[in-house]
């Protein structure tokens, strides 16, 4: 049967490329293709500065000198240590709701029919629109690292350790730009998959170690903060950034921070990777 795609392409019908450097290949190019509209619309990435920016801005000048660490006096300087690695991790898990919105809009305005119709991996089209999303984040966390130093944020371990801390952050990032990834293929509209971005994530961030003490939480709900893949980077970030402020309570989570994030990390993006190129697959037929 002839249609149209077959016309622009001389008549035969787009394999499906396979393999692993295909893949790598593919995604690369579409990663290329979102950070192109990222340039083009500088808004994206301003707006994606704001929100953090704020967020330390708010917590080190406005709560910093009300929340007492256990173990420390009340003051704004001791907060601003403890504070920016809760800072740092919830800016790389928020950037889920920009990937729901870019995905749930490729799909609505049909450019996604158009990549089908290409020689092209299936999977590449979210590997690369989550690679993209990863060098936005890894931008942003590089500027909010310069505001964090310009309120008083400090690295006491040394560059490598701190290099360790960023890495831990952007593997938390990529992993949970795949459940946007899902989420933005569930969903109708860009609208409605910014709002399912956003939402389960304010749970989760504040139910954690980021912006107080544990110690603090009724103790039914401590277990859930220190097992929450959120907390485990953000005591990984405090031990390699030397920003640990007050003694770590919470036991083996806490204790083995690093590994429990690089654990949690991987388990997500094997997981959600695998949801989320299933349901595109069948998405797109």
């Amino acid at each position: 049967m002839t249609t149209a795609t077959e016309h622009a392409i001389g008549g035969a019908v787009p394999q499906q490329r396979h393999g692993v450097g295909a893949m790598l290949h593919d995604s690369w190019v579409i990663a290329k293709r979102n950070l192109r509209r990222m340039t083009r619309i500088p808004e994206i990435v301003v707006f994606g500065l704001m929100q953090p920016v704020m967020f330390v801005l708010l917590f080190s000048y406005v709560m910093g000198g009300a929340i007492q660490i256990p173990g420390t006096s009340a003051s704004a300087s001791t907060y601003t240590q403890f504070l920016m690695a809760g800072i740092f991790a919830q800016t790389v898990t928020f950037a889920v709701a920009g990937a729901s919105a870019g995905i749930a809009e490729d799909m609505t305005k049909g450019l996604v029919d158009r990549f089908r119709s290409l020689p092209m991996t299936r999977s590449a089209v979210l590997v690369g629109r989550t690679l993209a999303d990863l060098v936005q984040t890894a931008f942003t966390l590089l500027v909010l690292m310069v505001v964090a130093v310009l309120v008083g944020w400090r690295i006491h371990e040394g560059f490598l350790k701190a290099l360790g801390a960023f890495g831990l952050l952007l593997l938390l990032g990529y992993s949970f730009s795949w459940i946007g990834a899902l989420i933005g293929l569930s969903v109708r509209s860009p609208e409605a998959a910014t709002s399912a971005g956003l939402i389960w994530l304010f749970p989760l961030t504040f139910i954690s170690n980021a912006f107080v003490p544990v110690s603090s939480m009724p103790g039914w709900l401590q277990p859930i903060a220190y097992w929450n893949p959120f907390s485990a980077t953000v005591q990984a970030c405090r031990d390699l950034f030397g920003n640990q402020v007050g003694p770590v309570t919470g036991g083996w989570p806490m204790e083995n921070a690093v590994l429990l994030s690089v654990l949690w990390s991987l388990v997500i993006t094997a997981f959600f990777s695998w949801l989320s190129v299933r349901k595109y697959r069948s998405a797109v037929g």
